[in-house]
């Protein structure tokens, strides 16, 4: 098991962190119905269940039931990719997120992996959801590196962070 700490303002919870794994659709596609303010496009839902099935994928479980879940997908021989990331809500801010980058990166640590970068809705949009989210990935030492609209277009403006994966010690 490995606990999940979470903030000075929340309960932790102890959850198991499960992976790389394949073929996790099935756990994982509810919680992405479960938080429409993030995942809210039917075509992206798809998409991710899809990716899911295929891309290592990493599963926090709380009591046995799939909490949490972050899927990577290799950008180049040096570099990879959150593609999607989604903690259930009663499961936020607790320390999951947290556990599952960790899990994630020494993954990729083992595989002579760099950089690792993530997608969001970038700062000019003022949905506080996505501010939650850049936070977090702030706080996980994640950089802003670029806004590009021609990504996901006009009205969904995509900023792209980077950080650098920390050899072994």
């Amino acid at each position: 098991m490995t606990s999940a700490p979470g903030d000075a303002n929340s309960r932790s919870v102890v959850a198991r962190v499960r992976g790389p794994l394949l073929g996790q659709a099935s756990a994982c596609e509810p919680i992405l119905r479960s938080l429409p303010e993030w995942f809210g496009i039917e075509s992206a839902i798809v998409e991710y269940a899809h990716a899911v099935d295929r891309l290592p994928t990493f599963v926090a479980e709380v009591d046995g039931e799939p909490a949490a879940f972050l899927t990577l997908r290799p950008t180049s021989e040096f570099a990879a990719e959150i593609h999607v990331m989604a903690v259930r809500r009663h499961a936020q801010r607790r320390g999951l997120g947290r556990a599952l980058l960790s899990a994630a990166e020494a993954h990729l640590r083992g595989q002579g992996t760099e950089f690792l970068q993530v997608k969001t809705l970038a700062e000019s949009d003022p949905d506080p959801n996505y501010a939650a989210t850049r936070a977090f990935y702030a706080a996980m030492g994640f950089r802003p590196l670029e806004e590009i609209r021609q990504i996901w277009g006009d009205e969904n403006p995509c900023q792209i962070m980077v950080k650098t994966v920390p050899p072994s010690d």
